[in-house]
């Protein structure tokens, strides 16, 4: 890396550490697109998690921002999401579902090519990604997306995140909560009673934080009025 990489990519570590969200954002926005990208992808790659998802947000405000003036250079950034995830780039595709969540959930024009694929990596009749880590990801990305986009939640990946709430893996079965409840859907489904009971606490990426979160915490707030005053 030349010296002068090395300084912009010290500096993007030093901003993503920044305790304020919008300070944050704001100072990377003015590094320029094309050096930026590069440093938050090797970001994903960062020992905290927390430093990880924020260059995950960052990535998302950054995408969304080159396909308003270019569409194309907005592909070749999806494309090279694609590939980090795929087995024959030879490495593990860290944070690029989180990302891929992210972006789509910024950009409806890049939603309209891409949200297949990122729903894909759940089907096993797709592109299923079979590495649990990984999974993690798609599912935190998944759920990023129907935050923004409820309605674009389809049948197929309904029952695929349902599956996930009898997960083995705690923070499987918090992320597809959060995702069956940024869809609207999670109230009106027969849940079984040992998700409703489950106390495990996991810590839920807030946009710039990290929230200790109880699973059946989620559960209840999405619950009708009538169940809430029942409990």
């Amino acid at each position: 890396m030349k010296p002068y990489g090395r300084k912009t990519k010290k500096r993007v570590g030093e901003i993503l550490a920044l305790g304020n969200r919008t300070q944050a954002l704001a100072k990377l926005a003015q590094i320029p697109d094309a050096q930026l990208v590069g440093h938050l992808f090797s970001y994903f790659y960062n020992k905290e998690e927390l430093i990880k998802f924020r260059s995950v947000t960052a990535m998302g405000e950054l995408a969304a921002r080159v396909a308003d003036y270019s569409m194309e250079k907005a592909r070749i950034l999806m494309r090279r999401i694609m590939w980090n995830l795929n087995d024959e780039s030879g490495g593990i595709g860290w944070g690029s579902p989180e990302a891929m969540g992210e972006i789509l959930s910024k950009s409806p024009a890049l939603a309209r090519e891409f949200k297949c694929i990122l729903f894909s990596y759940l089907d096993h009749g797709g592109n299923h990604i079979e590495h649990d880590m990984l999974q993690r990801g798609v599912l935190w990305g998944i759920g990023t997306y129907l935050g923004t986009v409820p309605q674009g939640l389809t049948d197929i990946t309904r029952v695929q995140l349902q599956a996930h709430l009898s997960s083995k893996d705690p923070v499987k079965r918090g992320y597809a909560v959060r995702a069956l409840s940024n869809a609207h859907v999670l109230e009106s489904m027969v849940l079984p009673d040992f998700i409703q009971a489950d106390t495990t606490t996991i810590d839920i990426y807030t946009g710039w934080d990290f929230t200790a979160t109880r699973i059946s915490d989620m559960v209840h707030a999405c619950a009708p009025e009538q169940t809430q005053a029942e409990n």
